[in-house]
């Protein structure tokens, strides 16, 4: 899945933002999701809180979900 890699945020300019924020962007905006976002843009974005997303991932982690590391 190289797609999950060597993405740079699209409103912050942050490089190389992690797997578990591209996938985050995939499963919560669309799969073939084309500007992709850090954690904390994509929190602003969708006008919710850092954590809620980090407890979005863990989630997604636990139903097996292979988007996240």
């Amino acid at each position: 899945m190289n797609e999950l890699y060597g993405h740079s945020c699209a409103s912050c300019s942050k490089a190389n933002i992690s797997r578990n924020e591209v996938g985050l962007n995939m499963k919560l905006i669309a799969r073939n999701v084309k500007k992709f976002y850090c954690l904390d843009c994509l929190a602003k974005y969708l006008k919710v809180p850092p954590a809620y997303l980090l407890k979005k991932i863990q989630e997604f982690k636990e139903e097996g979900c292979m988007l996240f590391e």
